[in-house]
């Protein structure tokens, strides 16, 4: 698995691009009118092994850390560590759009850390000033297995402190950043749930939060250009933002320590709860970004 992977180009014309690194299936460049509008550090390593830090990486089968025994996936899962394949595509759509599917299904590797068969299949259309993300997640074995998935987007932004999102004002949230211990020894560290009051949502310090049962829609503003970005999700019931800010920005080896203003990740997700998928059954969600 190690060494050179290929890449992907989407082309669809009026300088309109996307790139997927099929380590991951990871979307490692959007652009729009030829301005980029992911984020993806210079210190992101391409080695075929460590994941890429940046673009849009797929979170699969768990969110953070495995809590279910010994020998689990690596953090935030093995799908964005994984070789992937291209199914179809990518080709030109009568509406002029471009479309590719890739896919992923269990494996030896997949096995050695997660003992259940899955197929995924993974829909990237690139529409003008749209990127649609549909994914498809299909159990073909005899029993249920419980799966989070997430889309980890990290959109650039020119200044992380004067963005704002919005729909999530009252909404309960998840703070990563303040685990506390109660119980026994060995009791897992609890993650503290609040309330959002703020009717947009900014960030001026290390952010992780996990919004549980989200609207459909949030804006993000003053992403490239001073722009916005359309969020647009189904079926992805929870929304993270993350950001390292500057103090943790030096702890991560593959992200630089100035980098931290530079990129805001919102991402949609199944991650508060597992799915539960019963054999033979399949879940999709899907996830629309426009560039306003």
């Amino acid at each position: 698995m190690a060494g050179h992977v290929p890449v992907v180009p989407m082309d669809r014309g009026n300088n309109t691009t996307c790139t997927i690194n099929l380590l991951g299936a990871t979307i490692v460049s959007w652009r729009v009118n030829n301005q980029e509008q992911l984020f993806v550090s210079k210190k992101s390593v391409f080695d075929g092994r460590k994941p890429i830090r940046g673009g849009i990486p797929f979170i699969f089968p768990q969110f953070g850390d495995w809590m279910y025994g010994p020998n689990g996936p690596p953090y935030h899962g093995f799908a964005r560590i994984s070789r992937w394949q291209l199914e179809k595509g990518p080709e030109r759509l009568p509406t002029g759009d471009i479309e590719a599917i890739f896919s992923l299904r269990d494996s030896d590797y997949t096995f050695s850390m997660w003992q259940h068969h899955f197929r995924i299949s993974y829909r990237i259309i690139l529409r003008e000033k749209e990127l649609h993300l549909n994914v498809g997640v299909y159990n073909p074995g005899k029993d249920s297995f419980d799966f989070n998935v997430l889309l980890h987007s990290y959109f650039k932004c020119p200044d992380v402190r004067r963005c704002q999102v919005t729909g999530l004002n009252g909404i309960t949230f998840l703070d990563r950043t303040r685990m506390v211990t109660e119980g026994p020894p060995g009791t897992p560290p609890q993650t503290p749930a609040y309330q959002e009051c703020r009717e947009v949502v900014t960030l001026n310090e290390m952010t992780e939060r996990i919004y549980i049962h989200t609207p459909n829609e949030h804006i993000v503003t003053n992403v490239v250009s001073g722009r916005k970005m359309r969020i647009q999700k189904f079926n992805f019931p929870d929304t993270v933002i993350w950001n390292p800010w500057e103090q943790r920005a030096k702890e991560i080896s593959d992200f630089g320590d100035d980098e931290f203003p530079n990129m805001i990740c919102v991402n949609a997700g199944h991650v508060a709860t597992p799915v539960t998928l019963l054999p033979q059954h399949s879940f999709e969600a899907s996830l629309f970004l426009q560039v306003m």
